[in-house]
C-alpha cells in the first residue's frame, strides 16, 4: 500500500528546493511537492491547499523564518496536525524547533536516504 503524499518544501533558497524535489519526486510515496519560498508564502499555501501531508522547512529564510512559521502552523487548528521535518545547516536551532513542535529534524546537505528513512518513520509508522 502506497500513499500518495502531497509534501510542501519550504526554502529561500532555489537550488536547494530543486534539489530536494528531486529526492522527493524519486520517492513512490510522493505524489506532489510544491515549493513556498518563506514562511509566509508556505502559510498562503498551506490555507490554499488543505491537502498538504507534510511540511519540509528551512530555518533561516527572509520574511517569515521557519521556527515563525512553526509557531503559526502549530498554533493553527486547520493545520497543527501535519508533521514538520525542519531542514537546516543550524545544529543550535535543532532543541528550538523540537520545542516548538518539529517532528523531525535533518541537517544540510540533506542526503536521499536520510529524507526518506526520516519521511518514512513519520508518516508510516
Amino acid at each position: 500500500m502506497s500513499k500518495k503524499l502531497i509534501i510542501l518544501a519550504v526554502d529561500d533558497d532555489m537550488i536547494n528546493l530543486k534539489l530536494l524535489k528531486s529526492m522527493l519526486m524519486k520517492n513512490e510515496n510522493v505524489q506532489e511537492v510544491l515549493e513556498a519560498k518563506n514562511g509566509a508564502d508556505a502559510i498562503a499555501q498551506i490555507k490554499s491547499r488543505p491537502d498538504v501531508n507534510l511540511i519540509l522547512l528551512d530555518i533561516i529564510m527572509p520574511v517569515m523564518n521557519g521556527l515563525e512559521m512553526l509557531e503559526i502552523v502549530r498554533a493553527d487548528n486547520n493545520m497543527d496536525q501535519i508533521p514538520v521535518i525542519v531542514l537546516t545547516t543550524d545544529e543550535t536551532k535543532k532543541s528550538q524547533a523540537l520545542e516548538l513542535g518539529a517532528n523531525g529534524f535533518l541537517m544540510k546537505p540533506i542526503r536521499n536516504s536520510d529524507l526518506t528513512q526520516k519521511i518514512d518513520s513519520l508518516i508510516f509508522q
